[in-house]
C-alpha cells in the first residue's frame, strides 16, 4: 500500500528515536503537515516546536549538534531553504555539522498555497553549498532508507520531502547507497534521469514510447549530491541522449547537475531539460499545476520528442 512521502519520514524517523537517544527534532509550528509532529508525541522531551522562526531553528539545531545530538530541522520546504537559509550557510554547512534539514511539501505539493509556498529553486540552492548532502526520494522504500541513512551519516545533509503520496516503486529490502542512482526501467535508445515524483511520470512516458516502439531507460536519481558521475555517463554512451525531469527549475537542479557530469565527462550527447521553465507558480489543484507546468507524464514525453528529434 503506497503511503505519503512525509508519513513514511515522520513514522521512521519515531522508530529510530527508540534506540538513538541522541535524535532531537525541531519544528516551525507545522508539525501536523510535516508529520514532525508523531515523533514529538512520542518523544516531548526531545521536540521543539520553534515557532515562525526558521533562520533561529537552524541556528539552534547547529547549537545542538555540537553537543552530540542529532537534530532534524523540519518545515516547509521553501521556508527552509531562504528563511533558513543563512544559519544553514554560515553556521551548518561552514561547520560541517551534523545536522539534518527535512523540507516538507517540496516542488508545487502545496498546491494551493501558490507560489509564496512552492518550492522550484530549492535544490539548486542547497546542492551549493559546501559539505551538504542533497537526497530526494521516490518512494517509501527510499525514504525510509533515506532517514535512516541522515542519522547514521555525519554531517550537514537535506532530505526533499513531498506532501503527497508516491507509488511504491521498490522493494523494502532494496539496498540504497548515497552517491549512486538505479535504473528502474531498461532501455536502449535514450535515458530519463528524474527525481522524486518525475521517476513515477517518466515510467509512465516510457510505457507510452515502448508502444511506439521507442525504448526509453528511465533512471531514479536519488542522490542528487554526491551524484553518480559514472552512471550518468555510461547511460549517455549506451543510449545516446539523456532528458531530465524534475519537478523545479530547469536552472540548477537534477538539470543542471547532470548537464555538468556530461560536460566534464566530454560527453557530447542531445540532452533535454523537463522542469518548470523559469517561471513562479501559481494556486490550483496539485494535477492541475504538474499538467500546467510540463511536470507531468506529457512533459516528460514531450521532453523525448524533442531529444529524439535531436538525436536522428
Amino acid at each position: 500500500m503506497s503511503k505519503a512521502i512525509r508519513d513514511v519520514y515522520g513514522s521512521v524517523l519515531a522508530e529510530l528515536a527508540e534506540n538513538n537517544n541522541d535524535i532531537v527534532v525541531l519544528d516551525a509550528d507545522l508539525s501536523g503537515s510535516t508529520k514532525s509532529g508523531i515523533f514529538g508525541k512520542a518523544f516531548p522531551e526531545r521536540f521543539f516546536n520553534m515557532g515562525i522562526a526558521e533562520s533561529n531553528m537552524v541556528a539552534t539545531a547547529a547549537g545542538l549538534s555540537t553537543t552530540g545530538k542529532i537534530p532534524f530541522v523540519n518545515t516547509f520546504t521553501v521556508f527552509l531553504t531562504t528563511l533558513g537559509l543563512i544559519s544553514t550557510r554560515a553556521q551548518i554547512c561552514y561547520g560541517n555539522l551534523n545536522v539534518k534539514l527535512a523540507g516538507a511539501y517540496c516542488g508545487m505539493s502545496d498546491a494551493f498555497d501558490g507560489a509564496t509556498h512552492h518550492a522550484t529553486e530549492d535544490i539548486a540552492v542547497m546542492r551549493s553549498l559546501p559539505n551538504m548532502t542533497v537526497i530526494v526520494p521516490s518512494d517509501a522504500a527510499s525514504t525510509r532508507w533515506a532517514t535512516k541513512y541522515a542519522v547514521e551519516k555525519v554531517g550537514p545533509m537535506y532530505l526533499r520531502l513531498s506532501r503527497d503520496v508516491y507509488p511504491d516503486l521498490y522493494p523494502e529490502n532494496t539496498a540504497f547507497e548515497c552517491g549512486k542512482g538505479a535504473i528502474v526501467r531498461e532501455g536502449k535508445d535514450l535515458t530519463v534521469i528524474a527525481c522524486g515524483l518525475l521517476v513515477h511520470k517518466a515510467i509512465e512516458a516510457a510505457e507510452v514510447m515502448e508502444e511506439k516502439g521507442v525504448s526509453v531507460r528511465v533512471v531514479d536519481m536519488y542522490s542528487i549530491k554526491p551524484i553518480d558521475k559514472e552512471l550518468i555517463l555510461r547511460c549517455a554512451e549506451e543510449t545516446g541522449a539523456i532528458v531530465t525531469a524534475e519537478e523545479h527549475n530547469i536552472f540548477g537542479g537534477l538539470g543542471g547537475a547532470v548537464a555538468e557530469v556530461l560536460a566534464y565527462g566530454g560527453a557530447g550527447v542531445p540532452t533535454e531539460f523537463v522542469g518548470i521553465q523559469d517561471t513562479f507558480t501559481e494556486s490550483a489543484p496539485y494535477k492541475d499545476l504538474l499538467k500546467k507546468y510540463g511536470v507531468d507524464a506529457n512533459g516528460v514525453l514531450a521532453g523525448i520528442e524533442k531529444v529524439l528529434a535531436r538525436k536522428k
